[in-house]
């Protein structure tokens, strides 16, 4: 009862209001047009009086504009306290239309007074244009109180709810990379930044093809990170994109480095201005892990679909083949055949030659045990399933250029030491990406090992397109090398790229323990993810009723989606969404951002043209400046090839000749616990001619002197038999028999 009593209360009010008005317009046109009046008789001696007293004390009717403007103010007053029905087709074109129009009529009509006609005509033009612009002014004051108040189209994609405040905050350390951004917060434009404070808890960078996620995230880190004195690895999967870069800025910066890094390129394309290394120097291999480590990295890369097999029999089989060959070059003659070049080049030997050498070293026994099962089980079908399935796919990096590049020393792969700091910029090539790949994923397995080290320089590892190679270890890089003070920032497309090229656990692990995300344009299940990952914000919501007699408006809070998918899908270039880690002592409140990225395009353009081409390394002349590039690789290719053919020959001889191998130093310098006792061919040969009339057995113990194990596993192989080709070890099979 009280509300409508206060209804009514302000409906009298402003009724009251709306008829001072139009007694302002009343007395306006009776004093104005009071000659018009007079000639039809008409005269109010006390109206006069009190008008002529109004016009004395207060110049009411000093000039025309007075009385209108009075009476236009007491209008738009009762308008404002009209109660209408809403009208959701009422539109601002007609309110405008008559508004404009009504202050034409009444305010602009001054010098129909003085048109060439009888007063009385003068005037009653006067009072008709004046009435119609005062209805056309109550009209569209009438009207703008039945547009809705709250009008729901006004923000159709609920941007002002889901924007909200950001870090505006510079926030630099010794470490961190710094972007600046702008947002858009309650309709105004708001000069931001993402402080990436903690750069040690990685870094992913999300969007489509054209997002800009290297043109406005992966430059600023190299950029920032050569600026702040780190060691850095880059992985250039459209090389030479990020490397110029890379060696561009290094070159105006190496002063900030207490000791200048050295910038070296690994480019199976160009030879010339590629450096060479070993990925499998033996100085940095301790453990025969590591060789397993380096093949299961290999055969990956070479077969994505085994990532998605790991365990599997045939999967684990030909990598640990190559585990053992591998081992075997680092054992052997102090690893002074021990590259991956060479290691391709032994596997492609006859088998009976390669487990013939590999089982008479002790090391190698258990490695070898499921070829040895299928070989003396007569499964020849399966043992040579087991080696193609490592012979054909490293067949396919055959190549001298890559032979080249894998077999100099011209560095080591250990970028932060702190004695020799190193920028090492790995080039791939879109066209030959299952081959490269391989390669190049030895090199990162080998540098993850060797940067997670404690007291090493900060490093810095940027891999982009990350799902065009298999970097084994990376979830376990993510987790650990933060105390080391290793960066990673990992580019790709969206998180379905990443599962089916690394698998799914594996991809679940890489997103859920990074702590620093950046995504431009995702869609799907990506987009979903990372709504969900920003979490919600109280937004308002606004329920509208419309009856015949009034309408109701309510207005709600609820829990809803900071950034929804929707919004992910569409972000424009340069726009990112995100999160950030912060640290002891230098929290940040707001860790989301929804914001772009502010790129300086004219200056980045004018570093770009000014930029210098990564320089020629080896030029390939001989003496008299000829080009030899081609002669000088293919030589290299052919040296591999004899190097191994004559590690077999000198190996044959050896095992021939009952000599024992050189006893191997494991990790730590250990020698082999065990020697190998190695049957010299001679007695068997001798063994083999008499075993028809004396009694092999004896014969056997006669010469070796012995267990009567041995002694029966010799009579059963050899005895009546036309010498065939068998491998024999120790306590069964090491030599020819």
């Amino acid at each position: 009862m009280q509300q409508e009593d206060d209804l009514r209360g302000l409906a009298k009010v402003m009724e009251f209001m709306r008829a001072i008005s139009i007694v302002f317009v009343v007395i306006h046109v009776y004093w104005f047009c009071y000659r018009a009046f007079v000639d039809a008789g008409i005269n109010i001696g006390v109206v006069d009086k009190i008008l002529l007293n109004f016009q004395r004390t207060a110049g009411l009717f000093s000039n025309l504009l007075v009385t209108k403007v009075f009476a236009v103010i007491f209008l738009a007053l009762s308008c404002l306290g009209t109660k209408g029905v809403k009208n959701q087709k009422m539109t601002w074109r007609k309110i405008y239309t008559a508004f404009l129009s009504g202050l034409v009529l009444f305010f602009m009509n001054w010098w129909m007074l003085d048109l060439p006609f009888n007063p009385t005509v003068n005037a009653a033009i006067y009072t008709v244009t004046l009435t119609a612009g005062y209805i056309l002014l109550l009209m569209s004051g009438v009207w703008i109180s039945c547009m809705l108040k709250h009008n729901l189209m006004e923000d159709v994609f609920n941007t002002a709810n889901e924007s909200f405040m950001q870090e505006t905050r510079f926030m630099e350390n010794e470490y961190s990379v710094n972007l600046p951004t702008k947002f858009v917060y309650q309709g105004k434009e708001w000069d931001g930044w993402i402080n990436v404070v903690n750069v040690f808890r990685a870094s992913i960078v999300l969007g489509t093809p054209g997002s800009g996620k290297s043109y406005a995230v992966v430059n600023n880190y190299i950029k920032q990170q050569i600026e702040k004195s780190f060691a850095m690895y880059i992985y250039d999967y459209k090389f030479p994109d990020l490397s110029e870069i890379a060696y561009n800025h290094l070159l105006k910066h190496k002063e900030h480095y207490k000791v200048k890094p050295e910038f070296y390129v690994i480019n199976f394309d160009d030879p010339r201005r590629s450096h060479r290394c070993n990925p499998i120097n033996p100085k940095f291999m301790v453990d025969i892990s590591d060789a397993y480590e380096s093949a299961y990295t290999i055969m990956l890369n070479l077969n994505k679909t085994w990532i998605q097999k790991q365990g599997d029999f045939f999967v684990e089989s030909p990598i640990i083949l190559l585990a053992a060959i591998i081992w075997y070059l680092r054992i052997y003659r102090g690893g002074k055949y021990c590259t991956f070049p060479h290691a391709i080049e032994f596997l492609n030997k006859p088998y009976a030659d390669i487990f013939t050498i590999l089982t008479s070293y002790p090391a190698l026994e258990n490695y070898l045990s499921p070829f040895m099962d299928a070989w003396q089980g007569g499964a020849q079908d399966q043992l040579q399933g087991q080696i193609a399935s490592a012979k054909i796919p490293l067949s396919r990096m055959i190549s001298p250029q890559l032979y080249w590049v894998m077999t100099g020393d011209d560095f080591t792969l250990d970028l932060n030491n702190p004695e020799h700091p190193k920028i090492l910029c790995v080039g791939n090539n879109p066209d030959r990406q299952n081959i490269y790949s391989a390669a190049l994923g030895l090199y990162n397995s080998r540098i993850v090992k060797l940067v997670n080290k404690k007291g090493q320089l900060k490093s810095s590892i940027i891999i982009d397109e990350l799902p065009t190679i298999y970097f084994r270890g990376i979830d376990n890089l993510i987790a650990t090398a933060r105390s080391n003070k290793v960066a990673v920032c990992l580019g790709f497309q969206d998180f379905s790229q990443l599962a089916r090229d690394y698998g799914d656990k594996e991809a679940k692990v890489i997103q859920n323990t990074v702590g620093n995300i950046f995504s431009g344009q995702v869609v799907g299940e990506t987009a979903k993810n990372l709504s969900e990952r920003f979490g919600k914000i109280l937004q308002q919501r606004q329920s509208l009723s419309i009856n015949r007699q009034d309408t109701s408006t309510s207005i709600n809070t609820q829990m809803d989606s900071l950034i929804p998918a929707s919004k992910i899908a569409n972000l424009s270039q340069g726009t990112f969404v995100g999160s950030v880690a912060d640290n002891f002592g230098e929290e940040i409140e707001q860790k989301i951002f929804h914001a772009r990225i502010i790129v300086d395009t004219e200056k980045v353009a004018a570093e770009t043209k000014a930029y210098k081409k990564i320089p020629v390394i080896n030029e390939f002349k001989d003496s008299e400046g000829n080009d030899i590039m081609q002669q000088q690789i293919e030589r290299n290719y052919t040296r591999i090839k004899a190097d191994v053919v004559q590690i077999i020959e000198d190996e044959m001889e050896r095992i021939a000749n009952g000599s024992e191998p050189q006893a191997p130093a494991s990790a730590g310098g250990r020698k082999a616990r065990e020697a190998v006792t190695v049957i010299p061919i001679y007695y068997i040969i001798v063994a083999e001619c008499v075993g028809r009339h004396v009694p092999l057995f004896f014969f056997y113990a006669f010469i070796t002197s012995t267990s009567k194990k041995q002694m029966h596993y010799f009579f059963s192989t050899c005895k009546g038999s036309p010498a065939p080709r068998r491998i024999v070890q120790g306590r069964g099979p090491v030599g020819v028999c």
